[in-house]
């Protein structure tokens, strides 16, 4: 039985050694780093198409972190 296992690294295709799992893990930030940029950017449009609710959600965050007790 192998010691430790060999994971196919989906961007290149071949198996994960030292940099293989680097390259996924970079891969891996790279991409929930866009999709946390787009998740923003689309926030900031609901807040600005819809200014009510956006002061709304703002004011409830408030009270629950005023209520939140460590």
């Amino acid at each position: 039985m192998p010691e430790q296992e060999n994971h196919v690294n989906p961007s290149t295709g071949g198996t994960g050694g030292a940099g293989g799992e680097v390259d996924w893990e970079a891969e891996r930030r790279r991409r929930r780093a866009r999709f946390l940029r787009e998740l923003a950017e689309a926030r900031a449009l609901r807040d600005r198409v819809q200014p009510r609710r956006a002061k709304a959600a703002r004011l409830r965050h408030a009270m629950r972190m005023r209520t939140f007790r460590w």
